[in-house]
């Protein structure tokens, strides 16, 4: 096979893939309850298909093929993978999570500029609570002015109160 040629088990592959995503672009404007009952009708179904097509798959491929890490991957993962079939709420994937965190994991090359150790640590834990506040609503620049007041004088046994999605502004905007 050629580089940057699909083989035909992935092929077939992101064919069940494909249909999950499918039912995902279907059943997004609804609300989780009913997410839930159409995932479990009509995904269910697609998935338990898909496991065994899987299973099948690896015992045809050799012991540390590419093909055989991927299937292994999936099975090792399966619990995992099939977890949003059972709860509206949950995405089929962490995509969306992935994207926001994304800018602190290309940080980490630039903060090991930070002049030291410490100010680099000063730094991820800033840029985490920006990306945090960033994830559960909040304008960044007004939540870490809102809570960089009232931070000297919380006590340690309250400071959860001030993380982001436990905020609640002290000042108005």
């Amino acid at each position: 096979m050629k580089n940057g040629a699909v083989s035909s088990i992935a092929q077939q592959a992101l064919g069940y893939i494909q249909k999950l995503y499918q039912i995902e672009r279907e059943v997004i404007e609804l609300n989780p309850d009913d997410r839930r009952r159409s995932r479990q009708e009509q995904a269910k179904p697609i998935l338990d298909e898909f496991h065994g097509w899987l299973t099948r798959h690896r015992l045809q491929e050799p012991n540390g093929s590419s093909t055989a890490k991927a299937i292994d991957y999936s099975l090792k993962r399966w619990k995992a993978l099939v977890h949003y079939l059972g709860d509206g709420l949950v995405p089929i994937d962490n995509n969306w999570i992935e994207n926001r965190i994304r800018p602190i994991a290309t940080g980490r090359k630039n903060w090991l500029f930070a002049g030291s150790l410490r100010a680099g640590k000063r730094t991820a834990a800033i840029m985490s609570l920006i990306q945090s506040a960033k994830l559960n609503g909040h304008d960044p620049f007004l939540y870490l002015k809102d809570i960089l007041s009232p931070l000297p004088n919380q006590p340690n046994s309250r400071i959860s109160e001030l993380l982001p999605h436990r905020w609640l502004p002290y000042f108005e905007t």
